[in-house]
């Protein structure tokens, strides 16, 4: 008989891992403060760097070997360079890499616990090795009894019952040794937004739910293919759509039928319907993974995993509008005021002078009235450029907000798929004429 892999979600052993990195990286820092006290400057933070790399390398190996929210919050951490210190959020980016499959005997345990009843008696075939895995689940391609093809998204078993216990852990981590560089109501904000969401991902009956609002709210862009959700075959764990294939991110170039027009095109109307999303529905697909989207010969876009979505309040979609205008006109005063509102930049101290005037047209100029070559961008690189230049005491006058973390997410994912792309194009007019289409007027 083969042997059973072992639930990497069961609570014990899980507990165990996460108590003994955290025990491991509590004793390091220890250490290495009482080392500091005899050292001098310069080798104190020569050693604090090997440190911070060490304390990445250590948690990306253990959450690595997890699943469930740890991991999820991991990777989303690995993104986060304004809360972590660079050597810990470099060291996490492996998280963002595919995960391991879970043994399908768990998954079919799932999949007959949430339908009821036995596996063929819902489907006519069901592949047992899954096409993508992640941090809290996995999908495997089907045939329903009427013969279509589908895709099967089974959320892994626990991972609900592991979320709070499991960001304790993280958070005490992030903690000890003050490796943050937000104060304590920064991190706890950031990660009740974190932890908001990842309720929402593990409810699929919410997903579905993503799934027909953004389907009604496109049905007059048949360009942008959202699947269709099969009520009868789906639960809260168990979510299956109709299959829509398209050719990933990795592949659209010249060699594959995708000429610079139209990776212009597929460039635009994805920033299109990403713009009127928030602007108009007041909404946000939060997860700019490349694996989340196909594209087609035709122009059209596939837009997968519909789990991690915001519903943004009409303050903050009012806020953002004032932000971005005041930052494309050079008001300072104006886009300083909407930043601390937003809860961007902290009340109680100021950016030094000049500092809006080197880094609104470094961040804006993705967006600008003329075309901007993605292919040859190199806004990634100008910021860290910017970064070492800029005195610690004006980058920690801001802040991480939980108002706009995803949104600031979803920006910065889909540079690098303008990049890969390779898009020409001007961005500004038509984030313009999407805010002026705005819900709040």
């Amino acid at each position: 008989m083969a042997k059973r892999i072992r639930n990497p979600l069961a609570g014990g052993g899980r507990l165990l891992k996460l108590t003994g990195m955290t025990t491991s990286i509590a004793t390091r820092v220890a250490t290495h403060q009482v080392k500091s006290w005899f050292q001098d400057d310069a080798l104190r933070e020569t050693n604090r760097e090997a440190l911070m790399r060490h304390i990445g390398r250590e948690v990306a190996a253990t959450l690595g070997e997890m699943k469930g929210a740890v991991m999820k919050v991991g990777q989303i951490a690995s993104q986060m360079q304004d809360i972590l210190p660079k050597e810990i959020s470099e060291q996490l980016a492996v998280l963002q890499n595919a995960s391991a499959p879970m043994p399908f005997h768990v998954i079919r345990r799932q999949l007959e616990t949430h339908l009821g009843g036995k596996l063929g008696d819902h489907f006519r075939e069901f592949s047992e090795t899954p096409f993508a895995a992640a941090s809290i689940g996995q999908v495997h391609d089907a045939v329903t009894r009427d013969g279509e093809s589908v895709v099967v998204k089974v959320q892994y078993p626990a991972v609900r019952s592991s979320i709070d216990s499991d960001m304790r852990h993280l958070k005490r981590i992030l903690r000890l040794g003050s490796l943050l560089k937000v104060n304590e109501a920064a991190l706890d904000s950031v990660f009740q937004e974190i932890r908001s969401r990842l309720n929402e991902e593990l409810d699929y009956h919410q997903e579905a739910r993503n799934l027909n609002h953004l389907r009604e709210f496109h049905r007059d862009q048949p360009w942008l293919v959202i699947p269709r959700v099969h009520a009868s075959l789906s639960g809260e764990a168990v979510l299956t759509l109709s299959r829509e294939d398209g050719v990933p991110l990795h592949q659209v170039n010249d060699e594959n039928g995708f000429d610079q027009p139209l990776r212009n095109l597929l460039g635009e109307r994805l920033f299109d319907a990403l713009a009127a999303e928030i602007f108009q529905l007041g909404t946000v697909h939060c997860d700019p993974h490349p694996g989340n989207f196909a594209f087609r010969r035709d122009g059209s876009i596939v837009m997968y995993d519909f789990g991690a979505v915001k519903q943004l309040s009409e303050e903050d979609i009012e806020l953002f509008g004032k932000v971005i205008n005041a930052a494309t006109k050079g008001d300072w005063e104006h886009l300083d005021a909407g930043l601390i509102e937003l809860g961007a930049r902290r009340p109680d101290s100021h950016p030094p002078p000049g500092f809006y005037d080197r880094w609104v047209p470094l961040i804006l100029s993705g967006f600008s009235p003329e075309p901007v070559n993605f292919a040859d961008a190199r806004v990634h690189l100008d910021i860290v450029e910017t970064v070492r230049k800029t005195p610690l005491s004006a980058l920690l006058t801001f802040q991480p907000s939980s108002r706009t973390l995803l949104v600031e997410r979803v920006v910065s994912g889909h540079y690098w798929t303008m990049k890969a792309l390779g898009v020409h194009s001007a961005f500004l007019p038509r984030l313009q004429s999407s805010m002026a289409m705005s819900k709040v007027g």
